[in-house]
């Protein structure tokens, strides 16, 4: 029989898994248009004039003690704010790169970033700061990509390394513009490994490139816009990478008006809690206004997502898959993972749509009745739902086959996903 082999991860990638649950914020000149953070490139518009944005960027509602607090409200480990995007517009002291920062803004004068990180300090959040790789503003992005270009990134990354104290991570964004240059890799993850050694690594990948790995320093690969059912092959792999989904609550990034396609908190939640059966981190975005202030519908569907987080937290910030196949299967709409410390199971049960009369419809569409898993090598004390502790009867097989009865939600309630721990002897 075939035994797979994984490596072993580094404890900054094992604290990483931990988190979770983060929050994105796209914050730039873009939110001013509220067209979306690429306005600029699909519009075509003059750098000369948008540019200009600048002048009149306030940040005036951009309170980072009362978005962070939120977040921590809200469930979130870990909030990853925009420093700067495609379009080139900093939201930290460049330290002389370049002026075209919040820190020169006439009508702004301050380094968001450092509001940003400390009040993650003050609130224990962690810090994680997404950089682009692409940058629209620079002339030296178009004529001398391969050197004063890319020494301009690292150096502006080496100031976010140096200026800041301890970040979580560095979330990097871009390489697929230019997919067959060389980004010189080396000397920008060096240097964050020389600044931030415990930082994790990521650079996102893009649509077309899921789950892939580009570089032995990279600590997580993206699933952007792409939720996971199926934890990472890490079989054989040189090194271990977690993972990440990275997901909008509408359609755009950046804040857009007329953009109404909102996920519902459902959604969230099913989202959610895939990514987690699968060991994978949700990273999901919200999109603060032209002056920086956060909309309470976003804030609602979050809020309505935290009361699920509520009661399955455990399972949320302390689980990962089971990797070795054969100790227990899962089946179509129920994942079974593990808690770390290898005291629980989580038998994760997703919506099961399914004919029948209002009695079913009353249950939310959730499978309730006999599921059969095969070659379950834990002892199982007993399971429970989690919502509320009622008592599951299940039936442990000499041939290690388990057979477990899962009822129906009672009525007044619909969870979307629906969970039950098992306690090991």
């Amino acid at each position: 029989m075939y035994i797979p082999t994984f490596p072993t991860p580094a404890q900054r990638v094992i604290n990483y898994e931990k988190l979770g649950y983060g929050m994105f914020l796209h914050y730039g000149l873009y939110s001013q248009l509220d067209r979306g953070e690429w306005v600029y490139h699909m519009e075509k518009q003059k750098m000369d004039e948008y540019k200009k944005l600048a002048e009149t960027f306030t940040a005036a509602d951009f309170d980072a003690e009362k978005i962070v607090s939120t977040a921590k409200a809200l469930g979130c480990k870990y909030v990853n704010l925009t420093t700067r995007h495609h379009e080139g517009f900093s939201l930290y002291d460049t330290k002389g790169l370049c002026d075209f920062d919040s820190v020169h803004a006439p009508n702004c004068g301050r380094d968001l970033v450092r509001e940003f990180v400390d009040a993650c300090n003050k609130y224990d959040v962690v810090p994680f700061l997404y950089h682009t790789t692409i940058d629209w503003y620079q002339d030296d992005f178009y004529n001398d990509f391969d050197n004063k270009y890319l020494e301009y990134l690292r150096q502006s990354v080496e100031v976010l390394c140096t200026n800041y104290g301890k970040i979580g991570g560095f979330f990097f964004d871009g390489n697929w513009w230019h997919p067959k240059k060389d980004w010189k890799l080396d000397e920008l993850y060096g240097t964050i490994r020389k600044h931030q050694p415990d930082a994790i690594i990521i650079n996102n990948t893009g649509l077309s490139n899921l789950g892939k790995a580009i570089h032995p320093e990279i600590d997580a690969v993206t699933f952007e816009q792409s939720g996971v059912s199926e934890p990472i092959d890490r079989d054989g792999r040189p090194f271990y990478f977690a993972g990440e989904t990275c997901m909008t609550l509408n359609t755009h990034w950046g804040c857009a008006k007329n953009d109404f396609n909102y996920k519902s908190p459902a959604e969230v939640i099913r989202t959610l809690a895939s990514c987690r059966a699968a060991g994978v981190n949700f990273l999901l975005n919200l999109a603060p206004s032209a002056t920086g202030e956060i909309s309470a519908f976003q804030i609602g569907t979050l809020d309505i997502v935290k009361k699920w987080i509520d009661i399955h937290e455990e399972f949320v910030y302390d689980s990962m898959p089971i990797y070795y196949p054969d100790n227990i299967s899962s089946c179509s709409n129920c994942k079974v993972v593990q808690n770390r410390n290898g005291k629980y199971l989580y038998f994760v049960m997703s919506d099961n749509s399914k004919n029948g009369n209002v009695n079913v419809t009353v249950d939310g569409g959730m499978y309730s009745g006999v599921v059969g898993f095969s070659n379950c090598k834990f002892d199982i004390e007993k399971i429970e739902w989690m919502d509320n502790g009622e008592e599951l009867s299940f039936n442990q097989n000499p041939d290690r086959s388990l057979t477990v009865n899962f009822t129906s939600q009672p009525y007044g309630t619909d969870l979307c996903v629906r969970i039950a721990k098992a306690t090991l002897k």
